[in-house]
């Protein structure tokens, strides 16, 4: 399958049973922005363990769901063409198509390589809150599927979180992009310099800390806090 093949954006999203609203809400901002056709598909954890698909136990250090299904991007995907996977605790101002064509047959995957080295001890509901190099960057990935075959389901199942999150499965760093555009997944909230700047450049915000669909973060990013009820407000209205 040549990058021309694909019509549809396979896109895949992080799910947390308590992050629901922030997944639909995302999902919404996506459509209605899109240049694209999308096919998006919620990773939801207990379809994949049905599936047989996922069995890692949860870990100590672990804070979400799909800390490492969305490392079954490739699998899911039959290890051909490219696909999207990013976390749900984000939301969308642009068309995701920018970002879709910046596929490129160098890479395994493109990314935001953030500098992000968390000084805080805990995020949204006290988890824990880690810090390794390349944090983040998977938490957006544009990924040309069948160059990750390495990402078979028992590896996943098996290998070190850090393995995973730090690209280990890859033959070199240098198999990871970057985007040649800015404003996708800056980080709000947080440190050394990735607090978005809250202007029109914003594409695709993250919330890596918790977001306003937690009822002790409900200003969670001053204005965008309020544009995600606002986002949540157009996807829900009823129409006469």
């Amino acid at each position: 399958m040549n990058n021309n093949d694909q019509k549809v954006i396979p896109i895949f999203i992080g799910y947390d049973f308590r992050e629901r609203a922030a997944t639909n809400v995302l999902i919404d901002s996506l459509y209605q922005h899109s240049s694209y056709p999308l096919s998006i598909t919620p990773l939801i954890t207990s379809q994949l363990v049905k599936q047989g698909y996922h069995s890692r136990a949860r870990e100590e250090k672990q804070s979400t769901d799909f800390s490492f299904t969305r490392f079954l991007v490739p699998f899911l995907m039959n290890f051909q063409g490219w696909a999207i996977f990013m976390d749900c605790d984000m939301l969308c101002f642009s068309d995701i198509g920018e970002l879709w064509e910046e596929r490129n047959e160098k890479y395994s995957l493109l990314c935001v390589k953030h500098n992000h080295q968390p000084i805080e001890k805990t995020k949204f509901q006290g988890e824990i809150q880690s810090s390794y190099p390349m944090k983040n960057w998977s938490s957006l990935m544009l990924m040309n599927c069948k160059k990750c075959k390495k990402l078979s389901i028992d590896y996943v199942n098996n290998a070190s979180g850090l393995d995973l999150h730090r690209f280990n499965w890859l033959e070199n760093v240098n198999e990871i992009g970057t985007f040649n555009s800015d404003g996708w997944n800056e980080l709000i909230c947080s440190d050394n310099n990735t607090t978005s700047k809250n202007d029109s450049s914003s594409k695709l915000i993250h919330w890596t800390l918790g977001g306003p669909w937690f009822k002790d973060q409900r200003n969670m990013g001053g204005e965008f806090a309020r544009k995600w009820f606002s986002s949540r407000e157009e996807a829900m209205k009823l129409w006469d």
